[in-house]
């Protein structure tokens, strides 16, 4: 296949490689951008330029010297807006707003888009000071109100973890602003669906496991969930559902973290973009869907075909499991060896003994690999 579309894709970490491979194998010349050529979508892509992929107007110049079709970004809240921003003004294929991009990028506004009355919506409070009166009971989360990869996300149980907490999430916070919420205790999960003209056409529940040591550092992705019945599952889809119309996603991929009290879920993060956590390769073992195809597909060509090869049962089950390490220290594989060789996939993000750089500055994903439950 060979056609003349220009696909530019913002930023170059792993998930934005599986993306550019992906668009490869479809026949599309690919673009990609970052402040620095420090990620292996760099070294994949067809062309690299160094662009902060926040500078706007430099990203339109680019955009219209190169004549791309698309502007499109994985797993990323911060780029996902920029690229919505562009492709309003530039009219160019997208699946939702700028607006709507921004209020998922921002805990806050989703909070309150969504509203205290919403089945499903946590109770939370925005903090602006170290001086504001606090509403919620201990214990809770402490998170920037707008920062991602669980970069300053604490939970709390007293007055002092909270103002030391509260510190550290300003300092991640681009606006200043903290939120604080509601502690759910039960089991965590990861949602990924599709949302086409609408309607929910894909959604699938995955068990997210976290390091016990690290609130909401994730470990593991395991599907099918241990914790979903019939009920729950339908619960689950009402609630994404209705958080979509809520939020104006009504085409392309839709990510959510949930948590589940008892048999009732509750939204931790929802935003119209595929997950941070290649979790379209874990899904697409377990389901026939090839999430990351189906999304580029429907952009470019209005194509979601891609949903026909759902199995009428799904696979035995899958887990996607990362290698996670300490910054700052040296990558070491050594005592994955025998599972990554063992896998049906993987991926080291560094080489042996490279420095780790911070991402969530406790405990950063190094690779992954992906073998059956």
């Amino acid at each position: 296949m060979t056609c003349n579309k220009k696909v530019l894709i913002l930023g170059v970490a792993s998930v934005q490689m599986d993306a550019i491979l992906e668009l490869k194998k479809m026949g599309y010349e690919t673009h990609a951008c970052a402040m620095a050529k420090d990620g292996p979508g760099a070294d994949v892509v067809d062309y690299f330029i160094e662009i902060n992929i926040l500078d706007v107007e430099e990203l339109v110049g680019y955009i219209k010297e190169n004549q791309i079709s698309v502007v499109y970004s994985v797993g990323s809240d911060l780029a996902i807006p920029v690229a919505n921003l562009i492709s309003e003004r530039l009219n160019m294929p997208h699946f939702v707003s700028e607006e709507t991009a921004r209020i998922c990028n921002n805990k806050d506004l989703m909070r309150q888009a969504l509203g205290n009355d919403f089945n499903g919506n946590v109770n939370f409070q925005v903090i602006k000071s170290e001086e504001d009166k606090l509403n919620l009971e201990f214990p809770f989360i402490v998170k920037p109100a707008d920062s991602q990869g669980q970069r300053g996300v604490v939970l709390v149980h007293n007055y002092d973890e909270y103002l030391e907490s509260y510190r550290l999430a300003k300092k991640y916070s681009r606006s200043g602003l903290v939120i604080i919420e509601k502690y759910v205790s039960g089991p965590e999960l990861s949602v990924n669906g599709y949302m086409v003209n609408g309607e929910i056409k894909y959604l699938i529940a995955s068990d997210r496991e976290t390091w016990p040591q690290f609130t909401g550092l994730i470990h593991k992705h395991i599907v099918p969930s241990d914790y979903i019945n019939n009920n729950i599952e339908n619960e689950i889809k009402e609630v994404i559902e209705n958080a979509c119309k809520k939020l104006q996603i009504e085409n392309g991929p839709v990510y959510a973290q949930m948590k589940l009290e008892g048999e009732k879920p509750y939204i931790i993060e929802i935003t119209p973009r595929l997950d941070g956590c290649h979790m379209w390769n874990l899904l697409n073992n377990y389901s026939g869907v090839n999430l990351l195809k189906l999304t580029f597909q429907h952009l470019l060509n209005n194509d979601t075909s891609e949903l026909d090869k759902i199995y009428d049962e799904f696979n035995e089950g899958y887990v996607l499991e990362f290698i996670c390490q300490e910054p700052n220290t040296k990558a070491k594989y050594k005592d994955y060896e025998k599972q990554i060789k063992e896998s049906l996939s993987s991926f080291n993000y560094y080489k042996e003994d490279d420095m780790i750089r911070p991402v969530n500055g406790k405990y950063d994903k190094i690779g992954y690999f992906i073998y059956k439950k």
